[in-house]
């Protein structure tokens, strides 16, 4: 007889909500799967270090509920990721009480947001804030008395954190990115498709290879599996760019079936 599956707990991005999820929470309860949704709406303002307590307590809030001290698996979208990683890493990092089999983060800015730097850039990031105005980011958007932005600057005390405390061993981990390979303006209209990009030596670039908001080198991730979607580039993305983009790419049917397919894997592999 198989196993039970493990609860999933599913955490959602910045300025995002748990509605993010409603393509996944009807497929867990196809596959009888449990999920927990964490919801942080409530915590505008808040910090890094403040909402990753706030999961935490929510896990054993839920663990206690439903009588359950096992392992479970989460889902993260987004700087949910850097809010995930956060309390497992740097605040559980050493102690591991929080037992997690699986971490799957679908486009993580795990190095750092290269976005959040440019909106930070006193030149160019005005213009940047104005063209994502109303497609990612609200009205009167300000980045720098928005704390989670500051957080997710590559070289913020809050990276340099997550920086030093590595990844754990205990915990397999698996991004979900997303590239336009086709080259479709669609994909993500207010850059024509493309995705800002950080380069080492600090100079900036557009590319193909992200997700409109999230590069793939922002979310690289060592020791961890990344699967870039879609599978199959010039077949989907000239009809369909915008579902892989950024903030639509929880709910893409592929996204879906591969977090599915991460969970039914079966035991960690040691």
């Amino acid at each position: 007889m198989a196993p039970d599956p493990l609860p999933v707990i599913l955490v959602h991005g910045w300025k995002s909500h748990p509605g993010i999820w409603n393509r996944l929470v009807p497929r867990l309860k196809e596959e009888k799967i449990p999920c927990w949704s964490f919801d942080y709406t409530s915590l505008n303002g808040a910090s890094m270090e403040a909402i990753a307590s706030a999961l935490g307590e929510y896990i054993a809030a839920k663990r206690k509920e439903q009588e359950y001290d096992g392992p479970v698996d989460i889902v993260c979208h987004s700087i949910g990721s850097c809010v995930t990683r956060y309390l497992l890493e740097v605040m559980d990092g050493s102690a591991r009480h929080e037992r997690v089999r699986r971490l799957i983060a679908i486009g993580p800015p795990n190095n750092g947001s290269a976005l959040a730097e440019l909106f930070c850039d006193p030149v160019i990031g005005p213009g940047i804030t104005k063209r994502l105005t109303g497609a990612f980011v609200p009205e009167h958007f300000d980045p720098a008395a928005d704390v989670i932005v500051q957080a997710c600057r590559p070289k913020s005390l809050t990276m340099k954190a997550l920086r030093e405390a590595g990844v754990r061993p205990d915990i397999e981990y698996h991004l979900i990115c997303a590239e336009n390979t086709a080259r479709t303006p669609e994909f993500f209209p207010a850059f024509k498709g493309k995705t800002c990009e950080l380069l080492p030596e600090g100079n900036w670039q557009m590319t193909f290879a992200g997700d409109g908001i999230v590069p793939l080198s922002d979310s690289v991730l060592p020791g961890a599996s990344m699967t870039v979607l879609p599978r199959h580039p010039m077949e989907v993305l000239p009809a369909d760019a915008g579902k892989y983009c950024h903030i639509l790419l929880p709910r893409a049917p592929e996204t879906v079936d591969c977090v599915i397919g991460f969970l039914n894997a079966g035991p960690k592999q040691q």
